[in-house]
Parts: structure tokens; sequence; C-alpha cells
């Protein structure tokens, strides 16, 4: 089975362009051709396009199923980072993009910008460094989070070790073979997503990344999908109300391994644990995926059976098919 697909939003480069500067009427481009000290802005017709990215057998990036540029198969490359500062004195990080087929490039935020506000160019690099593509994917729990042991007590995810015994839904207690910490800023792709207590049936607020995986097993008449098993992005289920994203300040993420992908319990529901790979290392934030590579060099898992919800599947079926009423 493959890693399952993720998506992004990027913008076309040619509607971010230069309205104060050297390159005044320039489009953001390739490194070698933007000038730091320029004022950019994103027009205000532009409409962000969902770039769904996948990996061929070779481990390159290329365009999946469900996107709303090219076509599935297509190579893209990541060309060049771009460090821009907000009006209010933030940076924004801006991966440059090409669509191989058409030469086109595309931008990716890693923070939400906003047309008709100045970004100044700070740096310009043709070396993205540690940026990944797949929205800097981190499947990880917060601070706080009540983990299930073995014997049915919970702890703080913080504080468990390498040894302890861990619920399972498939295979019962299961030592820990890695709890891996990373601090992030909590913007744009790294804010974590707020499942209130109860939605799910969660004890407390589940609180994880966005692209963190909830399993649902619905079955009979309650079936979501093609299987009784679904895998939900934790980002799928945001509705402003009972599922939001908390941004500002800095979010401690915790990356939970065991020698499998493995569905462990969280806040009371089943939710999966970091799927090791090729490419989900590739897409992990530096801190985490050095540190993981570094401590289990030969892991490799198998993804967990479970059929990847996507968001019009969720869109389709709507949320009350999804969320738990609430007592009183």
């Amino acid at each position: 089975m493959q890693d399952p697909s993720q998506s992004v939003h990027v913008f076309d480069a040619r509607d971010i362009w230069v309205t104060s500067g050297a390159n005044q009427g320039d489009a953001l481009d390739l490194a070698e051709n933007c000038e730091p000290g320029d004022v950019y802005q994103l027009d205000r017709e532009a409409v962000a396009l969902r770039l769904a990215v996948g990996w061929d057998s070779a481990g390159g990036q290329i365009v999946a199923a469900g996107s709303e540029i090219g076509a599935p198969g297509d190579a893209i490359t990541l060309l060049a980072r771009h460090l821009m500062m907000a009006p209010d004195g933030d940076s924004v990080d801006i991966l440059i993009i090409r669509h191989e087929p058409s030469a086109t490039l595309f931008a990716l935020p890693l923070s939400p910008i906003a047309p008709r506000l100045d970004y100044t160019l700070l740096a310009a690099s043709a070396d993205p460094g540690e940026a990944r593509l797949a929205d800097m994917v981190c499947v990880a729990f917060t601070t706080g989070t009540m983990i299930t042991l073995a014997g049915g007590a919970q702890i703080p995810i913080e504080q468990l070790k390498p040894g302890d015994r861990v619920l399972t839904r498939d295979r019962g207690p299961q030592p820990v073979q890695l709890v891996a910490r990373a601090r992030m800023r909590a913007v744009g792709s790294f804010a974590p997503v707020v499942i209130s207590a109860g939605v799910l049936g969660n004890q407390s607020d589940l609180i994880v990344s966005p692209h963190h995986r909830v399993f649902l097993y619905r079955r009979g008449a309650q079936k979501l999908g093609e299987t009784s098993e679904i895998l939900v992005q934790a980002k799928h289920l945001i509705d402003e109300e009972n599922v939001w994203q908390r941004e500002g300040g800095f979010v401690d993420y915790y990356a939970l391994i065991f020698e499998r992908h493995e569905i462990v319990y969280a806040e009371g529901i089943p939710v999966e644990s970091l799927m090791v790979s090729a490419a989900s290392l590739s897409l992990l934030p530096e801190d985490l995926r050095a540190e993981i590579s570094n401590r289990l060099p030969n892991l490799k898992h198998r993804p967990h059976f479970g059929t990847e919800a996507t968001r019009e599947l969720l869109e389709k079926l709507g949320h009350e098919a999804i969320f738990r009423k609430r007592d009183g």
C-alpha cells in the first residue's frame, strides 16, 4: 500500500508580484531573479489551488489524484525558498514549486498571507534547505495529551519513555520505541487542531497536529466510506465550532513511535501513531526527522489498514455523520 497523498494550497507565482522595488511589476520567481528589499503583494483576485502531493516508485514527488493542478503522475520540483517580512514584522517562508510538464511556477506560503498587504523580501535562496512539501507534515500530539497504557491507566504523553507499554487497538500492549519532541511556532500548517471534548467521544480536548489522523470504525448503516475503518486527518474535521485550529505562540509536538504503525488511544479515542517510512520521514520537520533517523535508523512501517477519508468524502457526508452529539 502506498503512503497516502497530502494536500497543500498554492498560488500561481504570477499572483504574487512586486509593487515597489528594483523588479517592480515582476512576479515572484526563482532566487536568481529576485531582489531582496523588493515589496510584494498577493493579487486581490488570486485563488488558492489544491495540489495533492504523492510519490513515485523512486521517492520523487508527483501530482496525486485530487489536484487542481496538472494530472496525476506529473513531476513537481521544489526549487527555492523565499523569506519575507509581513507588515506586522512577522516572517513568512514561501516555497517555489515547478510543475514540470508546464514549467509553471507555484508559490506555497508556509504561513497565511493576505492580499493588499506588503511583504518585503528579506532573502531568496535557490536551496530550499530543510523545507518540505506536503504541508510540512507532522503527525504528533501536543503536551498534556493523555495516552492509555496497557493496564488502562492514562499518562500525559510527555511522561512516556521508551519501553513503556501502551494499549493498541490491534496488538494489545506494545512497548514505545521513541517519543520524539519538537517545538514549533503555531502558525499556518504547524498550528494545532483542537477537537473539543466529546465531539468524537474524547474525554477532554484532543489537540494534535493538522495531519494527525483519527481512526473511525463504523459498520453497517453507519459505515462512512467503502470500508468500516477510515482514517480522518484532523484538519478535515475543522468546522470552527466543534473543531478549530489554534494559532499563535509556540507548540510542543510529541511523535509517538512503535515497532509498527499502530492505532493507540489518546483522550480515550483511537488515533494513529507516527508512520515511519522514507516518504514520511522526508516530510517531517527537521528536528523530528533527525531524531528518528538517528535513534531508529532501520525502522520502516507498513501503514495500518484503513481508508484515507478525503475532504470531498467528509464534505459529502457532513460533520453531523461523524461528530457525536453532546449530552445536555
